[in-house]
């Protein structure tokens, strides 16, 4: 059973939600990004999502889109994302790893190369946001062939057909955009959240996490009562930003809303 499988499992049977917050690789330094990924795990995360920076994140908002500057003015690299990940791994085995971004870096080091490599670093999954499942078929038989899950993205425009498509071609969980337009977007109406997760359970049978619009413990605890995993990107890369310059203070301030959010989300 893969990291991912093992760990959606056990929270089921804990009657628990799983807490998934995104970082973006390399941001503001490469050297703070391991240290980062275990605060995360220590205020309470259950999965990571690890962003690998992208000159063009068409789909991110802008506080994302900085991440990605900052992290590229650095010069990290995919290289650099992947030995961030085996670096992580020296010291934590049990937390899933999953890399989100763009196509473009992977298909420069070669689909099988770089599959190669993320197993090798430990990693448990990627979600490539412009790689849809019709385009995928190539890419995902060497993804699976290392055992390496393939996250797609459901929006809430996506229709029916498309929805069983990507829940035959995904696997470990399916990320479902709560809100219409990029990361980093507000209003969260998690009644509509509800009615959409129930449409996609009919055509989808592994864990269901839902991002976009979740800012603290109120809102994550809400979105759990409904879903599998609350994932939490612009709210954390808001916080590292905002002490670009004090690492520790960063990871200070992204622990206490990490916590907040698993401490609510444990309540509800």
């Amino acid at each position: 059973m893969s990291r991912i499988n093992g760990l959606f499992a056990a929270l089921k049977e804990q009657g628990k939600k799983a807490l998934i917050p995104y970082i973006t690789a390399g941001d503001p330094q490469k050297d703070a990004t391991v240290p980062m990924m275990h605060a995360l795990v220590e205020a309470g995360a259950d999965l990571i999502e690890l962003g690998m920076p992208f000159s063009d994140p068409m789909a991110d908002g802008p506080t994302i889109q900085l991440a990605c500057e900052r992290a590229l003015e650095h010069g990290t690299s995919l290289k650099d994302v992947l030995a961030i990940v085996a670096e992580f791994r020296t010291t934590n085995t049990e937390t899933p790893v999953v890399l989100m971004g763009y196509l473009n870096p992977v298909e420069r080091m070669g689909y099988d190369q770089f599959a190669a490599n993320a197993v090798e670093a430990g990693v448990d999954g990627v979600l490539l946001v412009d790689l849809p499942p019709e385009e995928a078929i190539d890419v995902a038989d060497f993804f699976k062939q290392r055992d390496l899950d393939m996250i797609y993205l459901i929006a809430p425009t996506t229709t029916d057909a498309r929805i069983e498509a990507i829940g035959h071609a995904g696997s470990g969980y399916v990320y479902y955009v709560s809100l219409k337009g990029v990361t980093g977007s507000k209003a969260l109406d998690v009644d509509d959240v509800a009615r959409n997760l129930e449409r996609i359970r009919k055509h989808v049978d592994i864990p269901v996490g839902v991002g976009f619009g979740i800012t603290n413990g109120e809102t994550a605890a809400a979105v759990a009562q409904v879903c599998d995993g609350v994932i939490v990107g612009s709210a954390i890369v808001n916080r590292i930003a905002d002490n670009a310059e004090q690492p520790e203070q960063a990871r200070a301030q992204v622990s206490e809303l990490v916590s907040e959010m698993r401490t609510a989300m444990d309540k509800a």
